[in-house]
């Protein structure tokens, strides 16, 4: 009889080193793998009851190390790691490649109309909204009303920013305006991002020692936080952008070909960008207590004289 599986193994950390970018990659890879959407809620909950019983010390018979690490991944794949619930599926960062395929290619088609290329500019950072809001730090609720007020700025912003750049192509020569849209994506995520994470900015978010002991809130820590996935999510977009500011000098030949190969391009590029930007800064973000609010600092001092750093989750 196989021995029953060690409860000594660490699930509250990634199962490689997040000290090093290719350890992060690794990890990040796995978690937005486009397969996960695909997995039905029975394997989800299966997953998420594993990972549950293990915490607690209960091991599912028959469970290998293998099949402990890959329901962890799928577990983390679907639910938010500080509230625990499950995640919207278009929102979850696996998700990714097929939305962003998807829009882009309507993008592509329907731009010849002003409100054609307001619709999809408002899809599109409507999706973007979903995405910051469902990968938000923190686990303090949010009330319908604070949902609504971030949304309508977020998109609001974000759309007229975009739009607004996107008019600049008309007027500039052909080369720098092929560059014009990847501005637009990358302003657009400056105001999306923190718009819709405003509640952090404004009350911050759980900050924890290394043992994941919770010392306070700090609004300090969301910006380094907020700052961070706005840097990923520009990168993020950038292989994708420029698949779509060259094919064009490609396929002046056949332009019958351009839109579906521009489509395939961008969906070849997430795979690869979404995990390798994701894994640019640690997810458990850290800090100098020295870089706190005063109060904060002056709390941890006195009930935690020995701490010097904190630890948080940067969202993605």
């Amino acid at each position: 009889m196989a021995a029953e599986l060690s409860t000594s193994i660490n699930i509250k950390e990634p199962r490689w080193d997040q000290g090093t970018f290719v350890g992060r990659a690794k990890h990040f890879f796995t978690v937005t793998d486009p397969r996960n959407i695909l997995l039905s809620n029975e394997q989800l909950e299966k997953a998420r009851q594993i990972i549950l019983d293990y915490k607690k010390g209960v091991v599912t018979p028959g469970l290998t190390e293998d099949e402990l690490w890959r329901a962890k991944y799928v577990f983390d794949s679907a639910f938010h790691p500080d509230t625990g619930e499950k995640m919207l599926l278009i929102g979850r960062m696996s998700a990714q490649v097929p939305m962003n395929m998807t829009i882009t290619g309507c993008m592509m088609t329907f731009y010849r109309t002003t409100p054609a290329v307001l619709f999809w500019q408002w899809i599109n950072q409507s999706f973007n909204a979903i995405v910051n809001y469902t990968n938000r730090s923190g686990d303090a609720p949010i009330t319908v009303n604070q949902l609504g007020t971030a949304y309508v700025s977020a998109t609001t912003g974000a759309v007229a920013t975009a739009l607004g750049l996107n008019a600049l192509a008309k007027h500039v020569s052909p080369l720098i305006g092929r560059f014009v849209p990847f501005a637009a994506v990358a302003a657009a995520n400056c105001i999306n991002i923190p718009l819709m994470r405003q509640r952090e900015l404004k009350h911050g978010i759980p900050v924890t020692d290394e043992n994941d002991n919770r010392l306070g809130e700090s609004s300090k820590a969301a910006q380094q936080a907020i700052t961070q996935v706005v840097v990923s999510r520009i990168l993020m977009a950038s292989p994708g952008m420029g698949s779509l500011i060259f094919s064009p000098f490609i396929f002046q030949r056949f332009p019958w070909m351009s839109a579906p190969i521009q489509v395939g391009l961008v969906g070849f590029c997430l795979v690869f960008a979404t995990p390798l930007c994701c894994a640019l800064f640690p997810q458990k973000s850290s800090m100098a207590v020295s870089r706190l609010e005063p109060e904060l600092q002056e709390k941890i001092r006195a009930c935690r004289p020995g701490v010097e750093t904190v630890y948080f989750n940067k969202g993605l």
